[in-house]
């Protein structure tokens, strides 16, 4: 068992969930709480942690089956971990790899998310739940996009992570470019929007473009967007969130989706 807040292993956790730039050196992520370790298997996940009462709980032991695993107090797990009421598991996770030909082929009418500088971990989590939910293909991003292995977006995505495909490209506007000579149809989530998110056929392969939540799409990217649609407000509202913006646009495309598999 690990009793010292200074042991190494302790350390690099630490270090692996406050900072980006660890994460990216070592290819590593911390997963913390029963419900995201209990969705990981052993062939992605380099070590798990767990307290003693953990595995005093019914079941849990048959849990760590197949994995790595070591037992650290109680102290140390609330060192290791980020949430203030540590549930004594965590786990330290392989990062994904994909490319921009695995996201684009992974359906034959791709519905994708493409990200600009969204820099709220909450709302990026937000969107990848919300897209896994609506049936997308894969997220595209820019490097100044909030890193996806932050542990509130992992918290925030409630296992999605693992399941949705996602890309960071260096040049967004030469990705966007690439995707639309695929057939992919660019709709940007726009104030200057000429027609309502309702009006437009999401059923053909397609993509929402959004932007930073103070700032909106920047000029170029707009530029690239074969529609700009926007989503009507009542009262004295002008815009969204960007996270439940991007939300409305997906689950909008999911339900014309479902309606033409009806037909």
């Amino acid at each position: 068992m690990i009793n010292s807040t200074t042991n190494s292993k302790v350390r690099q956790v630490a270090n692996l969930t406050k900072k980006a730039r660890a994460r990216r050196e070592e290819d590593l992520y911390v997963a913390e709480g029963l419900r995201i370790c209990s969705e990981l298997n052993p062939e992605e996940t380099k070590i798990l942690y767990v307290t003693e009462g953990f595995l005093e709980e019914k079941g849990h032991r048959e849990l760590l089956e197949g994995f790595q695993w070591e037992i650290v107090s109680e102290p140390v797990m609330k060192v290791m971990a980020d949430t203030q009421t540590p549930q004594g598991i965590l786990a330290l996770v392989r990062q994904k790899h994909y490319t921009l030909e695995d996201i684009l082929q992974a359906s034959e009418k791709p519905q994708l998310l493409i990200l600009e500088t969204i820099q709220d971990p909450g709302n990026l989590g937000t969107m990848i739940r919300a897209g896994e939910g609506a049936g997308i293909t894969g997220i595209l991003m820019d490097r100044t996009t909030a890193d996806i292995y932050n542990p509130k977006v992992i918290r925030s995505t409630m296992g999605s992570l693992a399941r949705v495909p996602f890309l960071y490209v260096e040049n967004l506007q030469e990705a966007c470019s690439a995707v639309k000579e695929r057939g992919v149809r660019l709709f940007a989530a726009h104030l200057d929007g000429s027609s309502s998110y309702d009006e437009e056929d999401f059923t053909v392969p397609c993509a929402f473009l959004i932007g930073n939540e103070a700032n909106g799409l920047s000029g170029p990217i707009s530029a690239l967007a074969d529609a700009y649609i926007r989503i009507p407000m009542a009262g004295q509202v002008e815009s969204l969130n960007a996270a439940i913006a991007a939300s409305v646009l997906m689950f909008e495309a999911a339900r014309q989706r479902r309606n033409v598999m009806k037909l």
